[in-house]
């Protein structure tokens, strides 16, 4: 089937002619002159037997044909400048969704992407994140970085590493902490998962500790470290997602007990296939982790 010829210098004048409502200043963004961008779309308009602007003594009001085409037209043309730069160097650039929970993303991911980058310079990353809820096929992720036991259902996920939860709290509250019992005086931030307090406080050997009924609950392990910072209380984290805040000694962990509650993921759709650019990313990842802690997993 042979395709219809598409006028290409018309529709870039009418797209442009939309934007400004003026075939002057279109003219001066297409470096051509004003004559010539009402001749493109004169001619534009007799192929498509259709008025697309009225001309008014200052100006150019579009029509509701013209409306209706300028979208569509923004949107290749949009697309078209993308591929194009994605072809250039000579290497198509391919990009690659990931989203990956806060606190894993802030901690541990972005102070590493830079060496993705260096030594994937053709692959761009858009990276989101989530607390943990997330919708892989509505979000359009190739990748989706959670925390857990694993099971998601229609996922294939593969375990990253540990990351075992401890009190962490400003040099000021530490100082207060002698035993673990002494947190029970103290405001215990909370995540949105309400077994994490009760299994630390068993790990230490306080099996039956009272209620939980002072603080915020969180749905973000970030804002909760946040809250901790500033002295809001004390929060039960991974430390090893918040090693900088340790070693500048914005926050301490005044107890080594630590409660293993799951461990983070690297997950897919089943029915995704893996593209170049994910079997890139994830051979980087497992590399990275096998060298920060030992063995995936």
């Amino acid at each position: 089937m042979t395709r219809p010829y598409l006028p290409l210098n018309a529709l870039r004048a009418f797209e442009a002619s939309a934007r400004h409502l003026s075939f002057t200043r279109a003219g001066d963004e297409l470096n051509v002159t004003q004559a010539a961008v009402s001749h493109q779309v004169k001619l534009l308009e007799q192929r498509l037997g259709v008025v697309l602007f009225k001309r008014l003594p200052r100006g150019l009001m579009i029509t509701a044909e013209g409306e209706a085409l300028l979208p569509v037209l923004g949107d290749s043309f949009d697309r078209i400048a993308e591929m194009l730069e994605r072809l250039e160097g000579g290497r198509i650039r391919e990009i690659l969704m990931v989203g990956a929970v806060g606190t894993f993303a802030v901690g541990w991911l972005l102070p590493r992407l830079a060496e993705f980058q260096v030594r994937h310079p053709h692959i761009d990353i858009r990276l989101s994140t989530h607390n943990n809820r997330v919708d892989m096929a509505a979000e359009g992720l190739d990748y989706a970085i959670r925390f857990g036991d694993g099971a998601w259902h229609g996922c294939e996920a593969e375990p990253l590493f540990e990351a075992p939860f401890s009190p962490l709290c400003t040099p000021g509250i530490a100082a207060t902490l002698h035993t673990p019992a002494d947190l029970i005086q103290h405001t215990l931030l909370r995540s949105y998962r309400d077994n994490e307090w009760p299994s630390w406080f068993a790990a230490a050997g306080i099996p039956r500790p009272p209620p939980l009924v002072r603080g915020i609950t969180f749905d973000s392990s970030l804002a909760m470290m946040e809250a901790a910072t500033q002295g809001a209380g004390v929060a039960l984290a991974p430390p090893r997602m918040f090693d900088r805040q340790l070693a500048a000694g914005t926050i301490v962990q005044p107890f080594a007990t630590a409660t293993s509650l799951g461990r983070y993921w690297l997950t897919r759709q089943i029915s995704r296939p893996s593209s170049p650019a994910m079997m890139a990313f994830r051979d980087w990842l497992h590399a990275d982790v096998r060298q920060a802690y030992g063995e995936v997993g």
